[in-house]
């Protein structure tokens, strides 16, 4: 293994929880949201700028937040879930090679699916419903109880298909990348340029990650708001694809691409390196015995060896 990139596995971890998701900054989601699901026969919306402005002037800056309270109870549990399993898998695969990067972030990417595919129904409503008394739901819990008084345990896992083709390979893009490019860039822990270097590599994952599945986002979106505003459409994610390419063309697969990338980079680059450097020094520290010296280790390099997010 690249002595960078040590897992230590032998120690006891400590637990590190990071609050904040693969998805991001909230208000870019927002605005990427209602510019995936408008209609191309009465747009509402110009671009992301367009957007932005528009949610400022008839909202108020609120409207950029619509639903933060679906993220915010689940970000604990989606990262715990992530890093565990991703961590776990990688561990039981055996060996730390690129394929069993890929299958342990895909893993960990499947079963997040379970809080993250009702977290971005709740989210993906609210940020749509009208603002004012015409508001349907109060908040996140009192929409999923509606759409499960109204459609059961079915409506309230809406989209968990898509959902699960959109993490499945994402996830396992996003912890390859970042595997990869630490690598590829030298990260040792002595390096006066380890942070920077940390940086572009989270934040060039998240972005490989959302490129890699971002079509799937589109026709998620579309389905987990399908029949907020009259009568559904779509009978499925295929009859999405389908209507959504008939109408509008490919180029509706790519609607609110920009201010997707605009928050993956900043989010993804602050999460990985957090993570690998909290990580690395925790280790360090609880590698060390209380009120014992370090015993001389003349062929050790110097520093503690740096520590992936796989391990955790």
């Amino acid at each position: 293994m690249h002595p960078s990139v040590s897992c230590l596995s032998e120690q006891r971890l400590p637990a590190v929880k990071v609050l904040v998701c693969r998805d991001g900054t909230f208000l870019y989601k927002t605005i990427s949201v209602r510019l995936q699901v408008q209609s191309m026969e009465k747009p509402q919306y110009r671009g992301t700028l367009h957007c932005f402005q528009s949610i400022i002037r008839q909202e108020s800056v609120l409207g950029l937040y619509k639903g933060l309270g679906s993220p915010l109870m689940g970000l604990t549990f989606i990262n715990a879930l992530v890093f565990g399993v991703q961590g776990n898998t990688l561990r039981a695969l055996g060996r730390d090679s690129p394929l069993n990067q890929f299958l342990a972030g895909a893993a960990a990417g499947a079963i997040q699916c379970v809080i993250c595919c009702p977290m971005e129904l709740a989210k993906t409503r609210l940020q749509l419903q009208d603002a004012g008394p015409a508001r349907t739901y109060r908040g996140s819990l009192d929409c999923l109880a509606q759409i499960y008084r109204q459609e059961g345990l079915r409506g309230v896992n809406r989209g968990m298909a898509s959902t699960l083709l959109r993490e499945t390979p994402s996830f396992g893009v996003y912890f390859l990348a970042y595997d990869v490019l630490t690598r590829a860039l030298g990260c040792e822990p002595e390096d006066r340029l380890l942070v920077p270097k940390l940086l572009l590599a989270g934040g060039t994952s998240g972005i490989l990650s959302w490129l890699s599945t971002y079509p799937v986002d589109v026709v998620k979106s579309r389905l987990q708001a399908d029949g907020l505003r009259g009568a559904p459409r779509y009978r499925g994610i295929l009859d999405c694809v389908r209507q959504s390419y008939r109408a509008e063309g490919w180029r509706v697969f790519t609607r609110g691409l920009a201010s997707t990338l605009l928050r993956a980079f900043p989010v993804n680059a602050a999460t990985f390196a957090t993570v690998t450097v909290v990580l690395t020094y925790a280790r360090g520290e609880e590698a060390r015995p209380e009120g014992d010296a370090l015993p001389a280790a003349p062929a050790a390099p110097a520093g503690p060896a740096l520590a992936q997010p796989s391990s955790l």
